[in-house]
C-alpha cells in the first residue's frame, strides 16, 4: 500500500488577501475620523480602498459623524480668533488632531505694526472663512491641514451698484463638499433698505460673479436699517430673520434666488431668542431657548402639501442642565443657542449678577434625535461662536473612483 503523501503546507495569510471589500468593512468599526486618516495612510492598499469607494465613506459618516475638535471665539474687538479644544480621553485620535493643527492661525498674514486682526466669517467644511479688519482681504483657511486660499473682496462699485438708499454688508458663507474638498465658494450678501444682493467667489476660477439684485421684501419698518438679522448656512441654503417681522429671507445657492417665508408668529422679534439650523437629516429647524427649555419648530408639509413650521417638541432641561455643570439657579439664568448643526444643538449657560461679560459660563451639546446632554467644557464667553467640526481629508477621495 502507497503511502499518503503530506499535503503541502498552506500559504500563510496575509494582508494582501484582504479585498477592498473586506478592509472596508474592517475600517467601518474604527472609531472616528481621525482613527481612519492614520488606518488609511498606514499603506497603499489601505488608503486605495478607502479613496476608491464613495458608498464607503457615506457609510462611514453615516456610523461616525464628524467630530466637534473645539470652538472657535471671534471677539467683537480688533483681537484674533481663539480656539477652545474639546477633551475627550476616550478618542486619543481626537486630540491628536488637535495638537497638530494650526488653532492659533499662525499662517494667516499680519501686518508688522499693530493694526486690528483678521475677523471670523464663518466655520465650515473643516475651513475657516476669514476676513482681514484692515485691508478687507479674504482668507480661506484649514488649521488640520493648514491649506490656505487668498482672494480680495467683491468689487465695491459693482455690488453697490443700483443700490437704493443705505447699502449695508451682511455676511460670508462658504460652501464646500467633503466628496471635492479642494474646491469651494464664498457667497457675499448685502442689502439695500428693501432688497438683497450675492456675489459668488469660485475656487476654480479665482473671480467674483456680481448678481442681480433681488425683488423687494415684504412691508419694512420706515426707519430701519439694519433690517435682517445675523444669517445661518443651513444645507447649502442661507436664511435671514426679519429684524421685526415674522419672516425669513432664504437663498438657495444652487439657484442663486432670494425668496421669502414665514416665521413662527412666536418667535416675531425674538432672535435673540433662537437659532436656524439643520436636524439629522439635513431639515430646517429652529430651536428657542426659554430659560432652561428648548422649543423645537420643523419644517414640514401640511395636509394641503404647503411648508409651514410645525412645533415638534418642548424639551425641560433644567434638571439635567444642573446636574451635568453641578451648578444651581443661583448661578445659571438660562441658556443660550449658538448653532444647530447636523442636528446637534450647541449652547451655553448664561450666568446670573454678569457685571463682567466674559464671565465663565458651560458650553454643552445637545442630540436633537437621542436627547443627550452632552458637557463641552467651562469657558468665558467671548464674542461670536463657531463650533470647528472635522471635514473628510482630501487625502482620502480620489477621482477614478468605484460606485
Amino acid at each position: 500500500m502507497a503511502s499518503q503523501q503530506p499535503r503541502p503546507p498552506e500559504a500563510p495569510t496575509t494582508i494582501r488577501a484582504l479585498t477592498d471589500d473586506l478592509l472596508r468593512e474592517i475600517f467601518l468599526r474604527l472609531p472616528s475620523l481621525p482613527s481612519l486618516v492614520r488606518a488609511a495612510l498606514a499603506c497603499r492598499a489601505f488608503l486605495a480602498a478607502v479613496r476608491s469607494s464613495p458608498a464607503f465613506r457615506r457609510r462611514f459618516r453615516a456610523l461616525h459623524p464628524p467630530p466637534l475638535l473645539g470652538v472657535f471665539f471671534d471677539p467683537d474687538g480688533d483681537e484674533m480668533p481663539s480656539f477652545k479644544p474639546v477633551l475627550r480621553r476616550s478618542d486619543p485620535g481626537l486630540a491628536a488632531a488637535v495638537r497638530g493643527a494650526d488653532v492659533c492661525l499662525t499662517r494667516l498674514p499680519d501686518s508688522e505694526d499693530a493694526s486690528p486682526g483678521w475677523r471670523l466669517e464663518e466655520c465650515r467644511g473643516g475651513r475657516l472663512l476669514l476676513r482681514s479688519r484692515k485691508t478687507g482681504q479674504i482668507a480661506a483657511y484649514n488649521p488640520l491641514t493648514r491649506a490656505m486660499h487668498l482672494f480680495p473682496s467683491p468689487p465695491d462699485k459693482k455690488v453697490r451698484h443700483d443700490c437704493r438708499g443705505k447699502f449695508i454688508h451682511m455676511d460670508l458663507f462658504l460652501l464646500s463638499s467633503d466628496e471635492a474638498p479642494g474646491s469651494f465658494r464664498v457667497v457675499f450678501v448685502c442689502h439695500d433698505k428693501s432688497r438683497l444682493r450675492a456675489a459668488v467667489f469660485s475656487s476654480g476660477t479665482k473671480k467674483w460673479q456680481v448678481l442681480p439684485w433681488s425683488q423687494a421684501a415684504p412691508e419694512q419698518p420706515a426707519p430701519i436699517k439694519y433690517w435682517l438679522r445675523i444669517g445661518t448656512q443651513v444645507n447649502g441654503s442661507m436664511y435671514w430673520s426679519h429684524d421685526k417681522h415674522a419672516y425669513k429671507v432664504a437663498l438657495d445657492t444652487a439657484t442663486m434666488q432670494f425668496s421669502f417665508i414665514d416665521l413662527p408668529e412666536d418667535l416675531k422679534g425674538q432672535g435673540h431668542l433662537y437659532q436656524t439650523g439643520e436636524t439629522k437629516d439635513g431639515k430646517l429647524c429652529i430651536v428657542a431657548a426659554v430659560e432652561f427649555t428648548l422649543l423645537i419648530w420643523l419644517r414640514r408639509a401640511d395636509a394641503n402639501g404647503a411648508e409651514r413650521w410645525i412645533l415638534d417638541s418642548v424639551v425641560p432641561l433644567e434638571a439635567e442642565v444642573l446636574e451635568a455643570t453641578e451648578g444651581s439657579r443661583d448661578d445659571h439664568e438660562k441658556l443660550k443657542v449658538y448653532a444647530i448643526l447636523d442636528g446637534t444643538v450647541y449652547m451655553s449657560t448664561f450666568e446670573k449678577f454678569r457685571d463682567d461679560a466674559r464671565l465663565p459660563c458651560w458650553f454643552l451639546s445637545f442630540c436633537l434625535d437621542t436627547r443627550r446632554l452632552e458637557k463641552l467644557f467651562h469657558t468665558k464667553s467671548d464674542g461670536h461662536v463657531y463650533p470647528y467640526i472635522m471635514a473628510w481629508p482630501s487625502s482620502l477621495v480620489g477621482n477614478n473612483v468605484s460606485p
